[in-house]
């Protein structure tokens, strides 16, 4: 993997790093923005547009009110001001996949404003400024690849145009590339509660676009900043910005100007490349859309947009720390999504022991999952069905070990636990107190040098004894009987 040349830390601590992202979140409607095309993924090349998407002569815009919506569901989660009049503007530029040859978007009057996120990293918090947040439309896309007769063919395919976006502009408040990781991963999170896009990288649902500059530390003044487009995972943005950042240090101390440019990222090289120039920026002619009417989000719409808003995962996170005693760690995990948090939480409800059903999620059934390359949707073992294991191990009926070795089962065969439970015989772990002691009275005098240690003052030595007899029993004894009776019989 290609990498800068080597610079030394003591280099590198003498400069801050700069970095503000441009995030644009496809909205989960059905119809484009401003006709009534499908925005379904991969359809046929061409197929899902009209003459509105073509920008063909006389064809006209009309704005699709569930995109308004869940742009300013997603605004209201990101701490912004929705301004009660925006304007749709002409953002103009000649590209290949623009067909009308420019792009509808909004300019000096976004939607919304002045919001945040707000980070932790290293077990410090800080809030990173969002600028706005504004509609627009897609364009198409250009495929460069796939044409067995020539090597330079370019198609296009303009499905994308007219797709929903909400561009999502964060202030440059971002000083690592650890901080961009982990405000990336705050704003997906809330996005996807918002239920408003699926955030989906693959298919282009979500796309990030980074600034970046460095300055010595001290200085106010930014220094020249270079953008880095079209970076297609989370991680590759991180290694992205680690790179530019290594490369701007090692022109500056080489003596060198840095370029204001548009990058792009090989992440099997681990490089960027110069993609053109920004040296003087590009004039697009903003002016307002002369065929769609200023967007007015007044006090009443704005109300019932905010009526939908659900509990976001930070504050589910401190409810639920609350409500089912769990820990920090517990919470963080079981809100990682909407599903997951709904799904416990129904469970949690009806358990004698929430905190269990969160330790077996956790050490359980999400390990097996991650084993098996499954999502918690493909998981045989429901929520419901963790919450039944939880409470037969609360009530002592099975062990630990039962436990496991159900799980087991149920992922083998693909069955939900009160089924394999009930399939077994519904186990239940033996509580023969006269079976237990008598086992116990074999095992001290197997052990007498055991025996004698714990008897000399070394009581840490009743974990030897309990696990001989739930080894001896083949997990079948109660754990907590069984330490009544060897505490007994040790003690004599």
């Amino acid at each position: 993997m290609a990498t800068t040349p080597a610079i030394s830390e003591d280099v590198l601590a003498k400069y801050e790093p700069v970095i503000g992202l441009e995030v644009h979140v496809q909205l989960l409607t059905a119809s484009k923005i401003f006709c009534s095309c499908s925005t379904r993924f991969g359809d046929p090349p061409n197929t899902n547009v009209c003459p509105v998407c073509l920008g063909l002569p006389g064809a006209l815009p009309v704005l699709n009110r569930k995109a308004v919506e869940f742009a300013a569901l997603a605004a209201l989660a990101l701490g912004c001001r929705i301004n009660e009049v925006s304007i749709f503007a002409r953002k103009n530029y000649f590209y290949p996949d623009l067909p009308k040859g420019y792009q509808i978007s909004q300019y000096d009057k976004p939607l919304a404003e002045f919001g945040f996120i707000e980070i932790e990293l290293n077990g410090s918090k800080k809030k990173i400024g969002i600028t706005r947040l504004h509609l627009e439309e897609d364009a198409g896309k250009s495929l460069h690849e796939g044409f067995a007769d020539s090597a330079h063919k370019t198609a296009i395919d303009l499905n994308r145009t007219g797709v929903p976006l909400a561009e999502i502009v964060s202030e440059p408040d971002m000083r690592s590339p650890e901080e961009a990781y982990e405000y990336l991963t705050r704003l997906k999170e809330i996005i996807l509660y918002t239920g408003v896009s699926d955030c989906n990288m693959e298919e282009g649902s979500l796309r990030c676009d980074a600034n970046i500059s460095v300055r010595p530390r001290g200085q106010k003044e930014f220094g020249t900043k270079t953008e880095v487009k079209n970076v297609n995972s989370f991680r590759f943005i991180k290694q992205a910005l680690e790179y530019e950042i290594e490369r701007h240090i090692g022109v500056i101390e080489g003596g060198g100007r840095i370029t204001q440019e548009t990058r792009l990222y090989n992440a099997h090289e681990g490089r960027t490349y110069g993609m053109r120039s920004k040296e003087q920026a590009h004039d697009y002619r903003y002016f307002p859309e002369p065929d769609l009417l200023p967007l007015v989000v007044d006090e009443k719409w704005q109300a019932s947009i905010r009526a939908s808003l659900p509990e976001l995962p930070e504050a589910r996170r401190q409810r639920m720390m609350k409500e089912y005693g769990i820990t920090a760690g517990d919470a963080h995990t079981l809100t990682l999504t909407r599903a997951m948090a709904d799904q416990f939480e129904s469970a949690a409800r009806t358990a004698k022991n929430p905190k269990r059903v969160a330790n077996l999620v956790q050490s359980e059934l999400l390990g097996r999952l991650k084993a098996l390359g499954l999502e918690l949707e493909q998981s045989p073992i429901s929520m419901a069905g963790v919450t039944a294991s939880a409470d037969l191990v609360e009530s002592g009926a099975i062990s630990g070990k039962m436990l496991k070795d159900l799980y087991d089962l149920c992922f083998e065969r693909k069955q939900d636990f009160p089924a394999v439970y009930e399939a077994e015989g519904r186990p239940e772990q033996s509580r023969d107190t006269s079976a237990l002691e008598k086992l116990v009275d074999e095992l001290i005098a197997a052990n007498p040098k055991q025996v004698e240690q714990y008897r000399a003052g070394k009581k840490t030595m009743i974990g030897f004894f309990v696990g001989q007899v739930m080894k001896a029993s083949r997990g079948q004894a109660n754990p907590q009987l069984v330490n009544e009776v060897l505490t007994k019989k040790l003690e004599r």
